[in-house]
C-alpha cells in the first residue's frame, strides 16, 4: 500500500496557486482562476511548480514533445509491480516509445467507428434508466447522479467488456473509489488511498480473469481485441492489459460520469439554452461539446519537462513540474468570447476537455457519445432543479458532483 503523507496545508499552500480544501474554490473554481490567469498565463508556486493557465500556452505544452512523464515519480501511486519485479506504468503515464506502442493496440479498439456502434445501446439504457428513476420517485425528487450520470458509463463500459450487467454496481463503487484516487496522494486521506488500492487490486483481478476466459473463448468485446490486437509483432502483456484497462476505464468511467452531471447542471441553470436544445435536438454534439468546455470533468493535466524549454517567456528546466489548469485554459478569454458563459451554438470548438496532442484521450469518443444520449433524454424532459448548489466531489483533478436532486414537472 502507498505511503501517504499527513495532509499538511502549508506545503500544499506554498505548492497550489489556490486552495484545494476552500468550499468556494470546490463550488465554482473559475473566478479564482481567472484571478491567477491576471498574473499572466504562466506562474510559478513557492516551491517551483509552474502553473498555466492560458489556453495557448497549454496547447502548445500538449503537443510539446518536450514535456511528458520523465521518471513518473509524481504518478507512480498508479504504477503496478509485476511478479517478475518489474514496474508497469499505464499508458497514459508513460511517454514514447512505450506510449506510442500500447496507445496503437488500444485506439483500435477504442476508435471511433467502433464506439458508434454502441449508440442505440446508449440510447436504450438511458430510456431504461430514466423510466425507472421516474416509477421510483413518483412525485418526488430524482437525483441525476445516481439515477442516471453513474449508472450509465458502467453500464456501456460493461457492455463494451462484455461484463455481465450484474456486475455494474460494484464496478460503479470501484471506479468511484480509484477516481478519487486521481487527486494526488498528499491531497488524500490514509482511508482514501487505502480504498482507492484495494479497488485498483480487485478490478487489476476481474480483468484479468475476464482476459483469460477471452484468451480460449474470444467475443466481440474490448477484452477480447486488446487481448488478440497486435502492433508490430507486439501483443499487450497480460499485466499491461489488466493495468491499462484498469485505469482507462475508472478514468474514463468518472470523465464521462462527470461530464454529464456538470453539463445538465450548467444546462439547468441556463433555461435559454434549454430552449436553444430542444428546438435544435440535432445539435446535441455541439452542445456536449460546449458542456465539457465551460465545466470539465478534467480540470488539471500535469507533465514533467524532459528536457530544457520555454514557455510564455519563462525558462523551464528538465525535471520541472507543469501543471496545466485545463479548467482556466477553456475559459480564456483570448479564445473565447465571454467565456463564464454557457452558449450551446459556441463556434469555438477548441477545448481542451480531452486533453491534446499523444496523450489525447482514447476514450473521447464513447465519452462524448454516452454523454450526448445522457443530455439528448433528459434536455427533452421538463427538468427544475431541486437546489441551485447542489453538493460536490471534493476532488480537483476531477471536478464533478455528489448529487443532482431534480423535479419532473408536467
Amino acid at each position: 500500500m502507498t505511503e501517504v503523507p499527513a495532509l499538511d496545508p502549508g506545503f500544499i499552500a506554498q505548492l497550489l496557486p489556490f486552495d484545494p480544501f476552500d468550499p468556494a474554490f470546490l463550488a465554482d473554481p473559475y473566478p479564482v482562476y481567472a484571478a491567477i490567469r491576471e498574473k499572466g498565463p504562466v506562474t510559478r508556486t513557492p516551491l517551483g511548480l509552474w502553473a498555466v493557465t492560458g489556453h495557448e500556452v497549454s496547447s502548445a505544452v500538449l503537443r510539446d514533445p518536450r514535456f511528458g512523464w520523465g521518471d513518473g515519480a509524481t504518478v507512480a501511486d498508479h504504477f503496478r509491480t509485476a511478479a517478475d519485479g518489474s514496474v508497469v506504468r499505464p499508458f497514459i503515464f508513460a511517454d514514447p516509445p512505450e506510449h506510442t506502442r500500447i496507445r496503437a493496440l488500444v485506439g483500435k479498439a477504442f476508435a471511433a467507428r467502433q464506439v458508434d456502434r454502441m449508440r442505440a445501446t446508449a440510447e436504450r439504457i438511458v430510456r431504461e434508466l430514466i423510466e425507472a428513476a421516474r416509477a421510483e420517485a413518483g412525485d418526488g425528487p430524482i437525483d441525476l447522479m445516481a439515477a442516471v450520470a453513474h449508472p450509465l458509463p458502467g453500464r456501456m463500459q460493461n457492455a463494451l467488456l462484455g461484463v455481465p450487467e450484474g456486475y455494474a454496481a460494484r464496478f460503479d463503487e470501484l471506479s468511484a473509489d480509484i477516481a478519487r484516487g486521481l487527486d494526488p496522494s498528499f491531497l488524500l486521506t490514509p482511508e482514501e488511498v487505502a480504498r482507492r488500492d484495494q479497488a485498483r487490486a480487485e478490478l487489476y483481478g476481474y480483468i484479468g480473469e475476464l482476459a483469460e476466459q477471452r484468451r480460449t473463448d474470444p467475443g466481440t468485446d474490448l477484452i477480447s481485441e486488446l487481448v488478440s490486437a497486435e502492433e508490430g509483432g507486439e501483443q499487450l502483456t497480460p499485466d499491461e492489459l489488466e493495468v491499462t484497462c484498469t485505469l482507462l476505464l475508472s478514468a474514463g468511467y468518472a470523465t464521462t460520469v462527470n461530464l454529464i452531471g456538470n453539463g445538465m447542471l450548467a444546462l439547468l441553470r441556463a433555461p435559454e439554452q434549454r430552449d436553444w436544445l430542444r428546438a435544435h435536438p440535432d445539435q446535441v454534439s455541439a452542445a456536449v461539446e460546449e458542456m465539457l468546455r465551460f465545466d470539465a470533468p478534467v480540470q488539471m493535466i500535469s507533465r514533467t519537462a524532459l528536457a530544457e524549454a520555454e514557455i510564455a517567456g519563462q525558462l523551464v528546466q528538465p525535471g520541472d513540474q507543469v501543471m496545466l489548469m485545463i479548467g482556466a485554459a477553456n475559459h480564456d478569454p483570448a479564445v473565447y468570447d465571454d467565456p463564464e458563459r454557457l452558449q450551446l451554438d459556441r463556434r469555438t470548438t477548441r477545448n481542451l476537455g480531452f486533453g491534446l496532442g499523444p496523450h489525447f484521450c482514447v476514450g473521447a469518443p464513447l465519452a462524448r457519445l454516452t454523454a450526448q444520449a445522457a443530455v439528448s433524454a433528459l434536455s427533452a424532459l421538463d427538468l427544475e432543479l431541486v437546489t441551485e448548489s447542489p453538493a460536490r466531489v471534493p476532488n480537483i483533478i476531477m471536478r464533478g458532483l455528489a448529487e443532482l436532486p431534480v423535479r419532473v414537472v408536467d
